[in-house]
Parts: structure tokens; C-alpha cells; sequence
């Protein structure tokens, strides 16, 4: 186990409701063993320097997501909403020769990991098996046939802003060759449960991306742990500040809109203290990460 580093991270976020209703939050740091949180402040607001608004919290069973739900009254209106959300977490992640690290036969799955295999909104499975079992079905199974997969990713899609939308699912990035990591973690999770690897999207805070942005990862269950990949190559796997996992990006949106409400684009920062604010600073690990066993 590496020693623990405290990352600072935190997000400003901004809604302009019309209406009634009703803002689903889903941007704090997770609290679970791989992951302690040391400090945190969470102010909702009339606007940055007005009142203060209640909000709902809850923490989703077996998960460890943290959701918070805000509710604009249709009368008097709420002209802003600002959330600003700080944290001090120290991730401490499990570091494995990826060698070592082997797929579980699906017979040998626990229950709660078997829905990891299952086509979801954003991630047909089904409609990939056929290209995952031709590209990648001859490959050793275990974390080197994962990382193959994430390496076809990186070198075959384009990693372009604006390039997808909400919308755009992983058998829509198979076929542009272009996407954000949203994106690429889709297109990631689909090909694994094609090969009937359970495999899950998960919204983190990562240093050294650039703009700073909330990030897309995805974990793969092997070896009866769930560890972690990025496609993208932007981030390093050992620093990332996990946020949430779902099926894929619908379950864990940083937001969830209903009515009508005008938002801007989150500000959002995850940085180590001492070390320069620069984008590939840090090395990527080569070793297997996992946080978490459930």
C-alpha cells in the first residue's frame, strides 16, 4: 500500500433556475476505507454571498455515492443557486502486479457484481460483442487484456472537446472514433462486459488534467477486487478522488436537472499541495490500482 497523499479538491458550481425545481448533486468525495476524508465544506446559496438553502443528503447503500437534492420553490424565486464544495481527501489505494491480476469466471461472481455485466443506457454491450470478441477474445484474460483494450482506445478514438454530447453512447464512439472521457470510459466499460467482465464507470477528481474538469474513469472487477483504468491516459489511476460509480454516466451525473434551470460550465480543481498546478506532472502508474472490493 502506498503511503496516503492529502489531495485538496473542490468545485463552484453555478444554476440559474426559471422555476419550481428540483437540482440532483452528485460532487462530493466518496468515504469508504480506500479513502478517508480529513476535512469538507459544503455551502448551497442564494448567489455567492447570499442565504443559505437547505438540501437533502444521502449516502446510497452499498455504493458509498453521495447524493444531494436541492428544491427551488416556485414562489419567492431563487434567481442562483451557487454550490461550493472543498474537500482534504487522502486516497490510499492497493497497488498489485497486473500479472497476478486474473478475470473471475462469471460462475464464480458475486451477485452484487453480476448487473456490472448487463448492457446499460450508455453501454450496449450486446451490440459490441461481436468487434470485442474478434479484437480482443484471443487475449490472455486479466488485467492485460483490460489494459490491451484501453490501449485500442486510446490509439484508435480521438480525444476531442465537443466532439460527443449527453447523448452519445459507446457504440456511437466506436463508430466517430472521437469523444471526451466520458466517453472513452463508456466505450471501455461496454467492451469488457462484452467479454463478460464486469466493469462500472467512475466520476472522479483527478490532478494535472487540463482544463480542470470532473473526470470519467472506469473500474474492472478481477481477482475478486475492482480496479481501476483510464483510457484516456490524462490522469494517473493512484491519484484519482473517486466521486461515484454507477452503470455508466447516468448514475453518477455531478448533475440532475429537473425543470427549467440554465447552468455554466463547473469550475473544479484537484491538486496535492507542494507539487505544480502541471498537466503530466505526475507518471502514470503501471501497476494494477484498486480501491475498493465492493
Amino acid at each position: 500500500m502506498t503511503p496516503p497523499i492529502r489531495f485538496n479538491i473542490g468545485c463552484d458550481l453555478r444554476f440559474f433556475p426559471q422555476g419550481e425545481a428540483v437540482v440532483l448533486l452528485h460532487l462530493q468525495a466518496m468515504q469508504f476505507s480506500g479513502q478517508r476524508l480529513h476535512q469538507e465544506s459544503l455551502r448551497v446559496s442564494a448567489g455567492n454571498a447570499g442565504p443559505e438553502i437547505p438540501f437533502d443528503s444521502y449516502i446510497a447503500p452499498g455504493s458509498c455515492n453521495r447524493l444531494l437534492r436541492v428544491v427551488v420553490p416556485a414562489q419567492p424565486g431563487v434567481p442562483e443557486i451557487f454550490v461550493a464544495y472543498r474537500a482534504e481527501v487522502a486516497p490510499t489505494p492497493l497497488l498489485h502486479d497486473p500479472i497476478s491480476v486474473m478475470e473471475v469466471p462469471v460462475a464464480e461472481l458475486p451477485f452484487a457484481v453480476q448487473t456490472y455485466l448487463l448492457a446499460s443506457r450508455y453501454c450496449q454491450s450486446d451490440l459490441l460483442r461481436p468487434f470485442a470478441e474478434q479484437q480482443f477474445g484471443h487475449l490472455l484474460p486479466g488485467h492485460s487484456r483490460v489494459t490491451a483494450i484501453c490501449n485500442w482506445i486510446r490509439d484508435n478514438v480521438k480525444y476531442a472537446e465537443g466532439s460527443s454530447d449527453t447523448s452519445t453512447t459507446a457504440h456511437d464512439t466506436l463508430g466517430l472514433r472521437s469523444g471526451v472521457c466520458r466517453d472513452f470510459a463508456h466505450l471501455g466499460i461496454a467492451l469488457c462486459r462484452a467479454l463478460d467482465i464486469p466493469a462500472r464507470f467512475v466520476s472522479a477528481y483527478a490532478p494535472g488534467l487540463f482544463p480542470e474538469d470532473f473526470h470519467a474513469l472506469f473500474e474492472v472487477y478481477l481477482a475478486g477486487r475492482w480496479y481501476l483504468f483510464d483510457p484516456t491516459r490524462l490522469a494517473s489511476t493512484d491519484r484519482a478522488v473517486r466521486i461515484g460509480v454507477g452503470r455508466d454516466a447516468m448514475d453518477v451525473s455531478f448533475a440532475t436537472i429537473y425543470g427549467d434551470v440554465q447552468t455554466t460550465k463547473p469550475i473544479v480543481y484537484a491538486e496535492i499541495p507542494g507539487e505544480p498546478l502541471i498537466a503530466d506532472a505526475a507518471p502514470l502508474t503501471l501497476q494494477a490500482v484498486s480501491f475498493s472490493d465492493v
